[in-house]
């Protein structure tokens, strides 16, 4: 893409020459590396201004695509933008990758794969719409939650542009999760938290733009898969430990873009669309199939005489030209071939020719190398997609004489040549193609190895040609598995959980604030009954009691303890503190549960917990640190409001 910058001109060497000359090289300085770094750090600053001059054009482009009149011209400037970037921001990835370490040296070539682009989004900010939401239904003071604010902001903020490794899947986890979290706390059926979610579509790059944080959520979603795509794409094929590290990426890839297409029904995006995300899994699929392939091969030296192992390539060959030719039909149906790259297509198109071309080549060597015994062990129809013949209603059957079987794979391999000659042609027609040089290598050694295979068994008094060779059976020893994402590996802690536990103090629920009340101990103890956790709850008061005077009811959840916020405790540390008052009494904040239509009342029973979280050096008292946090790992597009059960997953009662 950008040229290598080169130094040239006078004195371009003096200063080492100098250097070297004088023998004051330091210790631990390499002229030669300081000179690649220089160089690499040259690129990089060239890479970064085309990036910014990309991103202008974007902006300036986006600015017009609200004008009805030219937007079609707008949405080709866009999709041209965005190639342009994720080409640049590619390229720039595998610079920052270059210092200081070398990548793999490769024994071999392989088949390009093709990596998804993660969608972009604007700088977003919290802070008002959480405030707001904080103060009004939580009651608490929104300015104390900036930290809380600050935290996310920056986790979001990091999101955008994560490492092509594991340490950058996690991150998008974590995110994800707190969406998740965020989703449970503060969003209703009835109600979004108002900010404007901005994300560019991955492959035409038009903006899109929602209220819901559904949509954060599903671009998040779409972005794991991408970057999944991406660690896939980059693995070295040459070793069967990274065919493994290969097939398991577009696997998760895969199982991101199904678990997507199956919680998202209204795209904002072509990219999100249900078409798009099909798509996108099948090809995934069609990927992780060809690095299986691949990691055959590897095997295949062993031995290469095998008849059997040959035949099984044949068939996994096959298997992998079936799946992509269903994906190049996919791209080229509507809507998908409005948006999918021409690249993409072609490259897919040229991948279903390639295999298809491979499983007749190994099908001719099972032919000309292996025992006609070993071949007699299989059954044909279980190989080669024989016609039909009346004359032969036994069934096909392989030929025995080593005459025939050079004739019949004489046959294959004409087929293989034919296949690996168009796949050259199509690569030749699509001009991004033509620059990936390594697949060229890859068509052309094939085309090659075939073509001396042909020659060896072509002779000079061979005057018949043979019948036209079956296809071969499309068969797999292990199918791709779409393996959805584990985002309960990735633990987090709700970063609001001072909020209280999400069972109660969620924007699903209302309540109002009681207290605080003084009980006071009588003779049977305080007069109610406490179960379960985080918070307690109030599962009975005795009629008469102490509790009962005070105005404590059934389904009430203890807050605070003498002043100490006791949202999280657990119900031992409850009773074990309501044990140790003394005759004085305790003084007790709890909340009610409201039903939804209920109108917040006014008096004694407040509608929500303002001035509830004291501040801790004044309560002598620090925050309990919550247990590690698993949110929901599915997306809440069409949630129904619901609450837990408090008393479904209690403790036994506690009488204190």
């Amino acid at each position: 893409m950008i040229p290598e910058e080169r130094r040239d001109g006078p004195g371009a060497g003096e200063e080492s020459t100098q250097l070297q000359a004088a023998g004051s090289v330091r210790k631990g300085y390499d002229t030669v590396v300081q000179t690649q770094c220089g160089r690499l750090q040259s690129r990089r600053a060239r890479i970064h201004q085309q990036i910014n001059k990309e991103l202008r054009m974007r902006t300036g482009a986006e600015n017009l695509y609200s004008n009805a009149r030219v937007r079609e011209t707008v949405a080709l400037e866009l999709s041209y933008v965005n190639s342009s970037l994720q080409l640049l921001k590619e390229e720039l990835e595998e610079l920052n990758c270059s210092v200081d370490t070398a990548g793999p040296e490769r024994e071999g070539i392989a088949v390009p794969m093709i990596p998804l682009g993660l969608k972009e989004t604007k700088e977003l900010d919290w802070s008002p719409a959480l405030k707001e939401l904080i103060s009004g239904h939580f009651g608490e003071d929104g300015t104390s939650y900036e930290t809380e604010i600050r935290e996310l902001t920056d986790l979001r903020q990091a999101t955008r542009t994560p490492s092509r490794s594991e340490v950058g899947l996690e991150l998008l986890m974590a995110y994800y999760n707190q969406l998740c979290l965020l989703d449970a706390r503060f969003v209703t059926p009835a109600r979004s938290l108002g900010l404007l979610f901005h994300w560019y579509d991955s492959l035409t790059g038009v903006p899109a733009q929602q209220r819901t944080l559904a949509f954060e959520k599903g671009s998040v979603l779409f972005n794991i898969g991408a970057l999944h795509t991406q660690i896939g794409a980059r693995q070295d094929r040459s070793c069967p430990e990274g065919t493994s590290r290969a097939v398991e990426a577009f696997q998760r890839a895969a199982g991101a873009f199904s678990h997507l297409r199956e919680k998202f029904s209204r795209a904002p995006s072509p990219d999100m669309s249900p078409a798009s995300l099909s798509m996108l899994e099948q090809l995934m699929t069609a990927q992780a199939q060809e690095c299986f392939f691949e990691g055959l091969l590897l095997q295949a030296p062993a031995a290469p005489h095998d008849c059997l192992a040959q035949l099984r390539l044949a068939q996994e060959a096959a298997q992998v030209a079936a799946q992509y030719e269903l994906v190049h039909r996919t791209m080229a149906q509507p809507p998908v071939c409005n948006y999918a790259p021409f690249a993409w297509t072609t490259l897919v198109h040229v991948k279903a020719k390639h295999f298809r071309a491979l499983a007749h080549h190994h099908a001719a060597v099972a032919l000309c190398d292996g025992p006609p015994a070993e071949a007699a062990c299989l059954a044909p129809e279980q190989v080669f997609l024989w016609p039909l013949a009346p004359s032969e209603p036994q069934g096909p059957v392989l030929p025995q004489e080593q005459e025939e079987r050079r004739k019949l794979g004489k046959a294959h391999l004409k087929r293989a040549i034919l296949g690996q000659e168009e796949a050259l042609r199509l690569h030749a027609v699509g001009r991004a193609l033509r620059r990936v040089d390594l697949l060229q290598a890859v068509l052309g050694q094939a085309l090659r190895r075939s073509l001396t295979r042909y020659s060896e068994l072509d002779l000079e008094d061979d005057f018949f040609e043979a019948t036209e060779a079956p296809d071969i059976q499309p068969k797999t020893h292990r199918r791709p598995e779409v393996r959805a994402p584990s985002f309960s590996r990735v633990k987090v802690t709700d970063i609001f959980h001072r909020l209280g536990p999400l069972s109660v103090f969620s924007a699903k629920n209302r309540w109002r604030l009681v207290g605080p009340v003084h009980v006071t101990r009588g003779e049977g103890g305080f007069g109610f009954t406490l179960r379960g956790d985080s918070p307690v709850l109030i599962t009975a008061v005795i009629p008469g009691s102490h509790a009962a005077a005070a105005g404590l009811q059934e389904g009430d959840y203890i807050v605070s303890v003498n002043g100490q916020p006791c949202k999280w405790w657990k119900h031992g540390e409850v009773v074990a503190q309501l044990k140790g008052v003394g005759d004085e009494g305790v003084s007790l904040q709890v909340v009610t549960l409201l039903p939804s239509a209920e109108p917040p009342s006014t008096g004694d029973r407040r509608p929500a917990l303002r001035g509830l979280l004291r501040n801790q050096k004044e309560c002598g008292w620090g925050t309990p640190v919550p247990a590690q946090a698993s949110p929901r790992p599915l997306l809440g597009w069409s949630r129904k409001a619901k609450r837990d059960k408090a008393a479904g997953r209690l403790s036994p009662a506690s009488q204190p």
